[in-house]
């Protein structure tokens, strides 16, 4: 391949990485049957008249599979962090002790996976729509860069087929992804 339709592909794969990066904090957000810290990282509380994500306020452990629990570093912060989380359309309902945040999660229904795993779908779509137009828009510049700097045609195929298996593998971790999140939501 010729150095001058390099940057192309680097292009290409930096776009796709950066939409499997953003699907799988997507899917992080995704309550799957049991608890996580990442499930709140999408949460932020008006501190001092600033929206600051909770995650920099307080310390979110699980002391088990059912169980968040939130431990601000400053305890005047507890009433807004409460009600952010109640806010968060999340569904969940903390209790606050006066020290700590305990946020228990219920045991998810058949029809609240169902709902989930089509969540996840949508959003691994939305990362494969991402990756082909990526694909889209460099094939193109590689026709225009080929066609103007009077490249040979050769280039041009063996660029383009380059961009095709960069998108595979792409595609194929999206796919890697959404399977291992819907056994996760599905297992009970």
């Amino acid at each position: 391949m010729i150095p001058e339709l390099k940057p192309f592909l680097d292009q290409a794969k930096e776009q796709m990485e950066e939409a499997t990066h953003f699907l799988k904090k997507e899917l992080g957000h995704i309550r799957a049957g049991k608890a996580s810290p990442q499930l709140l990282d999408g949460i932020k509380v008006e501190y001092y008249g600033t929206k600051t994500p909770l995650n920099q306020l307080a310390n979110i452990s699980t002391p088990d599979s059912r169980l968040l629990t939130v431990e601000p570093f400053d305890k005047s912060s507890m009433k807004e962090i409460e009600k952010a989380i109640m806010s968060s359309g999340l569904g969940l309902n903390p209790n606050n002790d006066g020290t700590m945040i305990r946020i228990p999660l219920p045991v998810l229904s058949e029809e609240r996976r169902a709902e989930l795993v089509k969540v996840a779908k949508d959003k691994a779509e939305q990362a494969r729509i991402s990756v082909r137009n990526t694909r889209r828009e460099i094939k193109d510049e590689i026709k225009d860069k080929v066609k103007n700097d009077s490249l040979p045609e050769d280039t041009r195929f063996a660029a383009e087929e380059e961009l095709q298996k960069l998108t595979d593998s792409y595609i194929e971790s999206i796919d890697k992804m959404l399977h291992d999140k819907d056994e996760e939501i599905m297992t009970v």
